[in-house]
């Protein structure tokens, strides 16, 4: 079963999808979506992203972005996935109603993985089926009324992770910081290597951005800048063709040698050394 909404004046896409590794590429864009993979077995079910494989359990939901490169290769099992576009609906646009950027979307933590309660079960069996009930009913108002859906399962898995993710003991305000911070990095890791221009930008101390992660968890603000440039050296080596020279350029080293240096001081290997590791698990 697949569903698609598309708009071709605006470029919009939103889809449904009950077997994405199917249907993956029969969608109009799915280079540049988000994505909710749902597991609506009652096993297992193992993908792969960034070559790091994962296995969601029953009732498990991850989202990725067009950040990601994700594989089904090794998934076995039908895996439910909810894709939509900028052009359909914008997370950073919409932050304000929906709270997600930072803790579900572009963050800098592991990927975010919710489960499912079993007393909310029938709540978003719920919502699904009338996701499906939308998607046959094509009328002037069906983009609004699945943006509306949307926004509603966005919030809904937003608040899972802040309750499955996130130490209780955060108030909102403190969410709000770790999960701006998060956004920050990603927008700017190329640019902005220091913690200062970040708590610059929250209008926050230093000190204040280290005690708050300290507390949240063993990372370092400084850390997850860092580890956050290692990440994106990884994809440009396992996804594109580009050189070392040209990676060291396009995260802001000065030339290769330096860009070389830092990688193994934070991987252990070299670039090569990485490379040729992909290469023999490709």
């Amino acid at each position: 079963m697949k569903y698609e909404f598309y708009d071709a004046k605006l470029g919009s896409v939103f889809g449904l999808s009950d077997d994405i590794k199917n249907d993956e590429n029969t969608f109009r864009s799915t280079n540049s979506t988000i994505n909710f993979l749902w597991n609506k077995n009652r096993f297992p079910v193992q993908i792969t992203i960034d070559n790091e494989e994962l296995v969601l359990l029953p009732n498990q939901i991850i989202t990725t972005t067009y950040l990601h490169h994700v594989s089904y290769s090794k998934t076995e099992h039908p895996l439910t996935s909810f894709l939509f576009n900028r052009e359909f609906y914008c997370i950073a646009d919409h932050d304000s109603e929906v709270s997600c950027n930072g803790i579900l979307f572009f963050g800098t933590q592991a990927l975010p993985i919710i489960t499912i309660p079993e007393v909310q079960e029938k709540k978003f069996e719920t919502l699904y089926e009338i996701f499906q009930d939308e998607f046959t009913t094509p009328d002037k108002i069906q983009g609004d009324m699945l943006q509306m859906l949307l926004k509603r399962l966005i919030i809904m898995c937003t608040r899972l992770a802040k309750e499955q993710l996130i130490l209780k003991s955060l108030d909102n305000d403190q969410i709000d910081i770790i999960r701006k911070f998060n956004v920050l990095v990603d927008t700017h890791f190329r640019t902005k290597r220091k913690v200062t221009d970040y708590a610059d930008l929250l209008f926050k101390s230093p000190k204040t951005l280290s005690n708050l992660f300290a507390k949240y968890n063993q990372k370092s603000p400084q850390q997850i800048i860092l580890e956050r440039l290692v990440l994106e050296a990884k994809r440009l080596m396992q996804f594109t063709d580009k050189q070392n020279q040209e990676i060291a350029f396009e995260l802001g080293f000065n030339d290769s040698a330096h860009f070389s240096s830092f990688f193994k001081k934070m991987t252990g290997v070299t670039p090569t050394v990485y490379r040729e590791s992909m290469s023999v698990l490709s």
